[in-house]
């Protein structure tokens, strides 16, 4: 018998997270915003996504989109940021750019928009209508960003930090076993 075209279904299980001062100072931010990655639909809709955050303050919003936008262009530039489901974080990380003080960041980010027309849509199927339409070429506003990582870190890390008690965070979340 083959298994060839047979998907593995992960299973899901309910966990305790705990995000205290210990871990927020480990400076591991993926750790430090587990509680939304898991909870925080950004593939369906505007709605499902902004009634996720809801349960979540601005500083872990911020910190939530900006980590999204940060790993989409590094594993396939602004293109696929915007081309995938991701790109609905595009104003919360524009936003959060500004809150931690990442000015480059910002601007970069704030480019990429206008190469859109100033405001990609946050539905998924007309921000890659609005990719195949205008075709922009990101490859500068990709190289900045690669450019600033370092530093974006650093402010992220500071922000994070400087604001520990609003990362703090006990809570249940549904996740993939094993992680």
């Amino acid at each position: 018998m083959s298994n060839v075209g047979v998907e593995k279904v992960e299973e899901i299980e309910a966990v305790e997270v705990i995000i205290d001062e210990e871990l927020i100072k480990s400076k591991d931010i993926f750790r430090i915003i587990e509680p939304l990655w898991w909870n925080v639909n950004i593939y369906d809709s505007v709605e499902e996504y902004e009634s996720n955050l809801s349960e979540f303050n601005d500083y872990q919003k911020y910190i939530f989109a900006i980590e999204w936008y940060i790993v989409e262009v590094n594993n396939g530039g602004h293109d696929q940021f915007y081309f995938n489901s991701t790109g609905i974080v595009w104003e919360d990380a524009l936003m959060g750019f500004k809150e931690i003080g990442a000015e480059e960041n910002y601007i970069v980010l704030l480019e990429s928009t206008k190469l859109l027309g100033g405001t990609p849509s946050k539905v998924r199927e007309e921000r890659q209508n609005q990719l195949d339409k205008l075709e922009p070429d990101f490859d500068e506003l990709d190289n900045r960003l690669y450019d600033s990582e370092k530093e974006l870190y650093e402010k992220i890390n500071e922000y994070i930090l400087k604001n520990m008690e609003m990362f703090e965070y006990k809570g249940m979340v549904k996740r993939p076993e094993g992680f």
